[in-house]
C-alpha cells in the first residue's frame, strides 16, 4: 500500500481549528483532509545584511549542479508519547511562522516627513461661532487641531504654547521698543510701555518706560507689566495736563510703586504655600523726550544711554541702585572691581512692598545736538556696559530707525550669551531749535 508523504504535524485543523493529535490523516470534528493541506503562501526571499539568501521556502540545487533524486520518505511514526510531533529539520519545510531573521528590502519606503493632523472642524466652528468681544479660540501652533487651554497647553496633543511676552515688538510714533526672553530664561520678566501725547503748548513729548522683573520675588513678570504700564500712564496723563516733565517723571514712579505694592495683597492661603517668598518687585527706568528737553527717571539697575548722532560723547545718564555702585561711590573698589565682583548686581534699590525705602531718581538735560536715547534693562548693558561700547553697537541711523536699531541691540545682547531678559527702548531726540544750549 503506498503512503503519503510525511506532512509537517498540525496542532489545529485549518478548517475548524479543533485540536488534532499526532499521526491525523483526518479531523475528527469535521472530516478535513489533512493530508491536503495547502502549500504556504508564497513569499519574496528574505535578504540578511551580508546579502546571503535565507530561504523562506525550498530551495533547488545550486547553479550549476545536477539534480539527485528525491529522497526517500521518511518512515511514519506511529502515535505515541513518546513519538515526536516534528519531523527532523533535514526532512521538514521550513515554518512559514517562524521567518528568518533579516532586512526587508520590498517594503513601501516611509516618507522622510509625515503631514500634521488636519485642523478639528469642531475647533473651526468654535472660532467662527465665537462672540465678537471674546476673539478667537486659540489653536495649536504645533498640530493645529487643538484647543489651548488656560495653562498654555494644547488639549490634543499637548504642547506648551508660547508665551505672549516671549518676544514682543512696538513701535509708537517716533519711539519704538523690543523685548525678548534671552536664551536662558524660562520666561520673560522684563516689560515696556510707550507714550506720546500733546503738551499744552502745542510740541509733543514722546515716554518710554522699561521695568525688569526682580526674578528673586514672586511674580516678577506681573510685577514690571503693573509698573510700566502704571509709569506710562501717569506720565502721559500729566503732561498733558502742563505738568513739568521732571515732576510728572517723579510721581510716575511713585504711581508704579504703589501699583506693585498692590500685588502683595495676596489671600492669606497664598502665603500659607509659599510663606518665604519675597513680594512681587522690580526695577524701573524711563525717559521723556519734548521740545530741547530730556528727562530721565529710575530705580535699580536699569539704565538710560545717550547716543549722539556724531558718537561724540556718548554718556550714561542713570547711576545704578547697585553694591557695585555703592562701592564706586564710597571709594573702596574701582569700577572694573566692582563689577567683576559676584555681588555687582545685587540692588539697593527696586519697586515692591519690600522694598527699603522709595528713592525715585530723576534727572534733566537739555542736548546741543540730535540723538537717541537708548532705555534698557541689564540685559543689554551687561554686554555693552561704557557708553562707547553701546555707542558701537547702536547703528547710525537709529534716529530715523528705532525698531531696527532697536531690533539690533537686542541681538548684540542675543549674540553675547543671552543669559537674561532683554528689553530695549529707542528715543530719538531732535535737533535742538536755534541757540538753545546745553544744562
Amino acid at each position: 500500500m503506498s503512503q503519503m508523504p510525511p506532512q509537517a504535524a498540525l496542532s489545529k485543523c485549518p478548517s475548524c481549528a479543533e485540536p488534532l493529535e499526532s499521526g491525523d490523516r483526518f479531523c475528527g470534528a469535521c472530516g478535513y483532509d489533512l493530508t491536503a493541506v495547502p502549500p504556504p503562501p508564497p513569499d519574496h526571499p528574505t535578504l540578511a545584511m551580508n546579502g546571503a539568501v535565507l530561504p523562506d521556502a525550498p530551495q533547488g540545487p545550486p547553479p550549476g549542479t545536477a539534480a539527485g533524486p528525491a529522497p526517500a520518505p521518511a518512515p511514519e511514526v506511529p502515535a505515541g508519547p513518546a513519538a515526536a510531533a516534528v519531523p527532523p529539520a533535514s526532512t521538514a519545510a521550513p515554518s512559514p511562522a517562524a521567518p528568518a531573521a533579516g532586512v526587508r528590502f520590498d517594503r513601501v519606503p516611509e516618507p522622510d516627513e509625515y503631514p500634521l493632523q488636519a485642523p478639528d472642524p469642531r475647533v473651526a466652528a468654535e472660532t467662527a461661532d465665537a462672540a465678537p468681544d471674546a476673539g478667537p479660540v486659540p489653536v495649536c501652533v504645533a498640530c493645529r487641531a487643538g484647543r489651548v487651554d488656560g495653562d498654555g497647553y494644547c488639549e490634543n496633543c499637548g504642547h506648551a504654547q508660547p508665551r505672549e511676552r516671549d518676544h514682543l515688538e512696538q513701535e509708537f510714533g517716533p519711539v519704538a521698543a523690543v523685548s525678548d526672553r534671552g536664551l536662558r530664561h524660562h520666561r520673560n520678566e522684563d516689560a515696556f510701555a510707550l507714550g506720546h501725547t500733546a503738551l499744552p503748548d502745542g510740541t509733543h513729548a514722546t515716554v518710554a518706560i522699561v521695568c525688569d522683573g526682580v526674578s528673586s520675588a514672586t511674580r516678577p513678570d506681573d510685577a514690571s507689566l503693573a509698573a510700566s504700564r502704571t509709569a506710562c500712564e501717569s506720565l502721559v496723563a500729566a503732561l498733558a495736563h502742563g505738568t513739568h516733565p521732571q515732576q510728572a517723571m517723579h510721581d510716575a514712579i511713585v504711581a508704579a510703586a504703589r501699583a506693585v505694592d498692590a500685588l502683595a495683597a495676596e489671600p492669606a492661603t497664598a502665603r500659607e504655600h509659599t510663606p518665604h517668598q519675597n513680594a512681587p518687585a522690580c526695577t524701573l527706568v524711563g525717559s521723556v523726550v519734548s521740545a530741547g528737553l530730556l528727562v530721565v527717571g529710575w530705580v535699580g539697575d536699569s539704565r538710560a544711554y545717550w547716543i549722539p548722532d556724531d558718537r561724540s560723547p556718548a554718556a550714561r545718564l542713570t547711576e545704578d541702585d547697585s553694591w557695585a555702585a555703592q562701592m564706586v561711590a564710597a571709594g573702596l573698589m574701582s569700577e572694573a572691581e566692582a563689577y567683576a565682583d559676584e555681588r555687582a548686581h545685587a540692588i539697593t534699590g527696586w519697586l515692591g512692598a519690600d522694598a527699603y525705602e522709595l528713592e525715585p531718581h530723576t534727572a534733566a538735560f537739555k542736548p546741543d545736538r540730535p540723538g537717541v536715547v537708548v532705555v534698557c534693562t541689564d540685559g543689554l548693558w551687561n554686554y555693552a556696559e561704557a557708553a562707547e561700547e553701546l555707542a558701537e553697537a547702536v547703528p547710525h541711523d537709529a534716529a530715523v530707525r528705532p525698531l531696527h536699531s532697536a531690533r539690533v541691540l537686542v541681538g548684540h545682547a542675543l549674540d553675547g550669551g543671552g543669559h537674561d531678559n532683554v528689553t530695549v527702548a529707542v528715543v530719538p531726540f531732535p535737533a535742538p531749535p536755534q541757540g538753545a544750549g546745553s544744562a
